[in-house]
């Protein structure tokens, strides 16, 4: 019943219904972060949005030598767990489809386990969600190399 109003709302939102033209957002995903980020001008980059997320990894540097580690988990966990849950989604269909018109996925997937890419895209959907918030453009596949 409840996912039933959240799909109604999506249509009748313009914002909502541009959001879910990125591969591995939604309606649901796509109603959350709307609902979340009313306005986005409160970030300046969609990093800052990544990062408010928790989606980004840690850094510990010490002697001139930056260490990455994993993400901080600091932020709205539903958010995150909605967004590496629709990553998930889409490394499973690539796998199904040779990962068409994705090789980046493709690339990382040979390189990362599948969580760590799963979460590696679901902070780039955050950062691509930010920019169509704050441009109010649909969605365009990035041209193949």
């Amino acid at each position: 019943m409840a996912a039933r109003r959240i799909c109604v709302g999506h249509r009748h939102n313009q914002v909502s219904r541009n959001l879910a033209t990125i591969p591995g957002i939604g309606p649901i995903i796509a109603s959350a972060l709307v609902a979340s980020v009313s306005d986005p001008a409160v970030f300046r980059s969609g990093h800052e949005l990544a990062a408010w997320i928790g989606l980004l990894p840690r850094q510990n540097s010490t002697g001139g030598k930056a260490r990455i580690g994993r993400i901080s988990k600091q932020g709205d966990s539903y958010l995150r767990w909605l967004l590496v849950a629709g990553a998930m989604a889409v490394i499973r269909h690539g796998r199904k489809t040779g990962f068409r018109g994705n090789p980046w996925l493709a690339d990382l997937l040979n390189r990362k386990p599948a969580k760590a890419a799963a979460v590696a895209l679901a902070n780039k959907n955050a950062r691509t969600a930010w920019a169509l918030l704050a441009s109010g453009e649909v969605y365009r596949r990035p041209a193949a190399a």
